[in-house]
């Protein structure tokens, strides 16, 4: 009994903290783009750009070079990932933008580079650039025929490919909400100005979180401040209002939208202020981050009024078509990682992964599906495990899969793409990860240039050789037909 209750209390914390600090500024901003991709963004121009016919240079390069602007994890690239998929986008570049957003962004190559060292950071871009194109390219092979067939009706009825620039200032707006509210930069991160205020049950009200909710870096429980979970109820009351204030939207603005709507940029604007808990009460923070989400937050109030009252119920319907598909699943995947991260211990881990075997790599890989870590938090923990002993192979192979393969985001990816194609992807990314660990690891205990180059590329000519084999079959039973 003892241990169900454990179970079901690390569940619940890992819940509680993720929502209190991962879902406001990155996961709301990112529902609110996929709606726009979804409503406002002619479909011809996602399908000119990234359809499954667009030039691969085109498709693949933007898809990268999107996903490296984006700070964001696995969980908030999905419904951004959803909104070009069903716009139109082919299967290729949509998973190499799914692939490369979180692996392989800016700000987590910066990071790597400053706490692992550039040899790492250069690993990590090489190695995702290339796996993700390449595993976009192996997706787009293997499912051809009914991503084409997904896009037909798109391609022959959509009309026109030029994006409004009212859309793309909207757009814009949007990305840079997401992009202020959870870049690591200095002039963000800069006080401004603060104040306190006198609160005396404060101090008590977050020891008594602490208790319920403690924080355990080993397993990287982040534990629930006040803030937190103040931001926690505040998300619970947009979901009761949005529930008829977006979700029948549709039919017309009602008295529930602009409380949905405010709620919304009150939340996100209170996310982004610093609050700290003494003694006396609590301090309030103001940021260069906390002015940045605001000004985004007001600005967008009227860039929406420029465009019709049609178009705005379409977004907003669409917003709300994408949390009510994804969210749900972030939860229930958040939850069990929590539970299953109770019986993990880091030492099994370690034990396993100190050396550069194919055992180790795939152990990296499953440490970074139950052992999930929201973006950039899994640099440091990458750094804790290779001072006490882990192989650096092994580090790599975990660093490619933790942001791609957490089991809420497989779960999500599987209701927007469908089961088949989703493992497919998951069977990918587990394999050109471990082999990036092989590699990787071979390099660091000196193996020969030219026999770690005769590996790569015998790896390369049995994925060549399948897919052609795959081709052919594929052409010989449309002969047949």
């Amino acid at each position: 009994m003892n241990w169900m209750m454990t179970a079901f209390q690390g569940g619940l914390d890992s819940l509680a903290a993720y929502l209190a600090a991962h879902v406001l500024l990155c996961l709301v901003p990112a529902f609110f783009i996929a709606g726009a991709l979804s409503a406002l963004v002619p479909q011809q121009s996602i399908i000119r750009f990234l359809g499954p016919d667009a030039p691969k240079w085109k498709s693949y390069s933007a898809a990268a070079g999107a996903g490296s602007l984006l700070a964001v994890c696995s969980c908030t690239i999905q419904p951004l990932f959803a909104g070009i998929y069903k716009k139109g986008a082919g299967l290729g570049p949509a998973i190499t933008f799914l692939f490369f957003a979180p692996a392989a962004n800016i700000l987590a190559l910066a990071y790597t580079g400053v706490a692992l060292g550039a040899e790492f950071a250069i690993a990590r871009i090489l190695l995702a650039l290339s796996f993700g194109v390449g595993i976009g390219m192996i997706m787009a092979i293997i499912f051809r025929e009914t991503d084409v067939a997904r896009v037909a009706d798109a391609r022959t009825f959509a009309e026109g490919g030029d994006i409004p620039g009212k859309t793309l200032l909207f757009v814009g707006a949007l990305v840079a909400l997401l992009i202020s509210g959870t870049l690591k930069l200095d002039f963000l991160k800069a006080v401004l100005f603060s104040a306190e205020l006198p609160w005396q049950g404060a101090s008590a009200i977050q020891q008594t979180l602490d208790r319920w909710v403690p924080v355990n870096e080993s397993i990287g429980a982040e534990g629930l401040s006040l803030q937190g979970a103040l931001l926690i109820v505040l998300l619970a009351g947009i979901g009761i209002f949005a529930w008829r204030g977006l979700g029948k939207v549709d039919e017309g603005f009602n008295r529930f939208t602009p409380i949905a709507l405010g709620l919304t940029l009150l939340t996100l604007m209170f996310a982004a202020l610093g609050f700290t808990v003494g003694n006396a009460g609590v301090t309030l923070v103001v940021t260069g981050r906390t002015v940045a989400v605001t000004l985004f937050c007001l600005a967008l109030v009227p860039l929406a009024r420029r465009f019709d009252d049609w178009d705005v119920q379409q977004w907003l319907w669409e917003t709300w078509r994408f949390v009510k598909m994804i969210f749900p699943l972030l939860v229930v995947g958040v939850f069990a990682v929590g539970v299953i991260r109770v019986f993990i211990q880091p030492e099994w881990i370690r034990a396993i992964a100190g050396e550069n075997t194919l055992l180790a790599n795939l152990a990296g890989v499953v440490f970074g599906v139950f052992m999930y870590f929201p973006t950039l938090v899994e640099v440091p923990i990458a750094k804790m495990f290779l001072s006490l002993g882990m192989h650096p192979g092994p580090l790599i192979a975990y660093l490619m899969a933790d942001p791609e393969l957490s089991l809420q985001s497989i779960l999500i990816t599987a209701a927007i793409i469908g089961k088949l194609r989703a493992w497919t992807y998951v069977g990918l990314v587990a394999l050109f990860s471990t082999i990036s660990g092989l590699a990787y690891g071979a390099w660091v205990n000196g193996m020969s240039p030219w026999m770690l180059a005769g590996f790569v590329g015998s790896f390369i000519a049995l994925i060549i050789g399948s897919l052609q084999w795959v081709e052919s079959c594929r052409q010989g039973k449309s002969r047949r037909a």
